[in-house]
């Protein structure tokens, strides 16, 4: 097994995490809470994989489930003691996933023979589709269009993905998670932000 695939797994199981905390600020019953985390992990990799017509990769692969499942469980589990979840730790959670995710679809354009920039756009699609139906069914303004950067920080990660992977793939892999993870939590950190479209005032 490649290192893709553990930190594919990897990736689903930390977005299951940023699922499941959601369901708990929203005050979700269990089934919600599955709803949620599945929605968030195998999202933008189900959507990815259908524009490429390849096969969605956890219909054959019974282990995604079950890292979604343990994901949750395990949450459940931390949850109990603790009264109450701040939004920092799911913004970072989310973060994790996105630098994970960013490689996996950028590698899986890649392998395919596909060009740089679809590589980097098939990236960003996995890192940022399932988080956006998360926020979507949680009835909350998806973190794709706040104004603080996210998507920015994948498309940064993809880049600097497809640049290192010809001469090395597993630094290429480690050195795009780092750099996405530290922007989006530079991010959150000190609010960076694209600027704002507004109306002029008259």
């Amino acid at each position: 097994m490649s290192w893709f695939y553990f930190a594919d797994l990897a990736g689903v199981a930390v977005f299951a995490v940023a699922g499941t905390l959601l369901a708990f600020r929203k005050e979700m019953d269990g089934f919600g809470a599955i709803v949620l985390a599945s929605v968030t992990a195998i999202g933008g990799g189900t959507t990815r994989d259908l524009i490429l017509h390849q096969p969605v990769f956890w219909v054959y692969d019974p282990v995604y489930f079950a890292a979604i499942f343990a994901a949750i469980i395990f949450t459940a589990v931390w949850l109990r003691f603790k009264a109450y979840i701040p939004l920092n730790q799911l913004l970072y959670a989310d973060a994790l996933g996105l630098a994970i995710f960013t490689v996996i679809g950028a590698e899986k354009a890649l392998q395919l023979e596909l060009s740089p920039v679809i590589a980097v756009i098939m990236g960003t699609m996995t890192a940022v589709f399932g988080g956006m139906l998360r926020d979507v069914l949680a009835r909350d303004i998806p973190m794709i269009l706040k104004k603080d950067l996210y998507a920015t920080t994948t498309i940064a990660g993809g880049i600097v993905f497809v640049l290192i992977y010809p001469w090395h793939e597993q630094v290429a892999l480690l050195v795009s998670i780092m750099t996405t993870t530290c922007l989006r939590f530079a991010a959150i950190r000190f609010q960076w932000s694209l600027p704002v479209l507004k109306k002029k005032k008259i």
